[in-house]
C-alpha cells in the first residue's frame, strides 16, 4: 500500500495502551529496529504510518503498510506525505548511513533546514538530531522514543546471563565507562574497547562493528578485553540511543573479547533471548551497567 491510496484507519482506541498516541509515522532506517516497533504498535493498538529511507530501510518494512518509500533529501515531500496521513507523532528508528550533502540530494525544504541549522549541524551526531528534532517541531509534529512503544528493547540492569565478569573485567568496564562517557561530551562516539586498563580503540563514525574489527589485531596477549558502549551525557534518547544486537556480541567474540557491557536504561537491545544464548554458549559476559 502506498502514499497514494485510501487510507484506513486500524486503530482501536479502546484497545490501545493509555498514554500513546492513536497513530504515528516511523521514519525508517536500516535494521530489526522499525519492524520491532511496528509489531509493537500493532499489539497495542497504534496505527503506523511507514517513512522507508531508500538505500537504508529492508524491503520487506513496508509490507502490509500504509508507506512511502524516499530518499532523505526530499523532506517536502516526507512532509506532504505525513500530514496526508493526518500524522502529528513521529519515532525516528533505524541504522542511517551519514550521506554527505551531495548524496542527500536536498530539495528545498531540505536546504532550508541546513541554512538554518548551520554547518554547526554538520559536526556531530547530536548537533544534527537537535537541529532536525527543533525543525520538526517546528513544523507542527510531536517526536517520541522508541522506548515510548516498546519498552522491553531496553537494556536491563546487571548481568543478563550466566558468566560473570572477574574483578579485571569490572575493571576494564569501569574504565570503559569513564571513557565512553568523556568522548561521550565531545560527541565523538559511543564505545569504546578497553583490555588490561588500556583503551585499544574508541568509537568515531564508523560505528561499533568496524571498532571491534579494528581491535581484533590490537587485542595483547591474556585475558579478553570489554566493549562498553554507552549513552552520551547530552544525547536525545527519543531521538538516537546506543543499539546492540547478536551481530554485535559475535563481532565481539570474533575479536576475542570476554564481553560487553551496555548502559542500563538508556540502550537498546535486539534480540535480548539470542544475544544471552550466544553469551551462554560461548562463555561471554553481558551485562547492562550505569554510567
Amino acid at each position: 500500500m502506498s502514499a497514494d491510496e485510501e487510507k484506513v484507519d486500524i486503530s482501536s482506541a479502546s484497545s490501545r495502551a493509555e498514554g500513546l498516541p492513536p497513530k504515528i509515522g516511523i521514519i525508517a532506517g536500516g535494521g530489526d529496529l522499525p519492524q520491532r516497533l511496528m509489531n509493537a504498535c500493532d499489539e497495542q493498538g497504534v496505527d503506523v504510518f511507514v517513512v522507508a529511507l531508500e538505500g537504508h530501510a529492508a524491503p520487506d518494512v513496508v509490507e502490509g503498510r500504509y508507506h512511502l518509500w524516499s530518499r532523505l533529501g526530499a523532506v517536502g515531500t516526507i512532509l506532504k506525505a505525513l500530514r496526508e496521513h493526518e500524522v502529528r507523532d513521529l519515532v525516528l528508528i533505524g541504522s542511517v548511513r551519514r550521506p554527505s550533502i551531495s548524496e542527500i540530494m536536498p530539495d528545498m525544504k531540505a536546504m532550508a533546514f541546513f541554512s538554518k541549522a548551520g554547518i554547526k549541524a554538520l559536526s556531530g551526531d547530536d548537533s544534527l538530531l537537535v537541529a532536525l528534532r527543533g525543525f520538526l517541531e517546528e513544523e507542527g509534529f510531536n517526536i517520541h522514543g522508541v522506548h515510548k512503544f516498546a519498552k522491553d528493547l531496553l537494556m536491563p540492569h546487571g548481568v543478563l546471563g550466566k558468566v560473570q565478569p572477574s574483578k579485571d573485567m569490572w575493571s576494564d568496564i569501569n574504565r570503559g565507562v569513564e571513557v565512553s562517557q568523556i568522548l561521550g561530551k565531545l560527541d565523538v562516539g559511543q564505545a569504546v574497547v578497553v583490555q588490561q586498563g588500556l583503551v585499544l580503540g574508541v568509537e568515531a563514525i564508523e560505528g561499533t562493528d568496524q571498532l571491534l574489527s579494528r581491535c581484533t589485531a590490537l587485542r595483547r596477549k591474556g585475558a579478553g578485553g570489554v566493549l562498553v558502549k554507552t549513552c552520551k551525557p547530552q544525547q536525545d534518547r527519543d531521538l538516537d540511543m546506543p543499539t546492540i544486537g547478536l551481530t554485535t556480541l559475535e563481532a565481539a567474540h570474533r575479536c576475542g573479547l570476554a564481553g560487553i557491557a551496555v548502559h542500563a536504561g538508556n540502550s537498546l537491545v535486539v534480540g535480548l533471548d539470542e544475544i544471552v544464548a550466544f553469551a551462554n554458549k560461548n562463555k561471554m559476559f553481558v551485562v547492562g551497567v550505569e554510567a
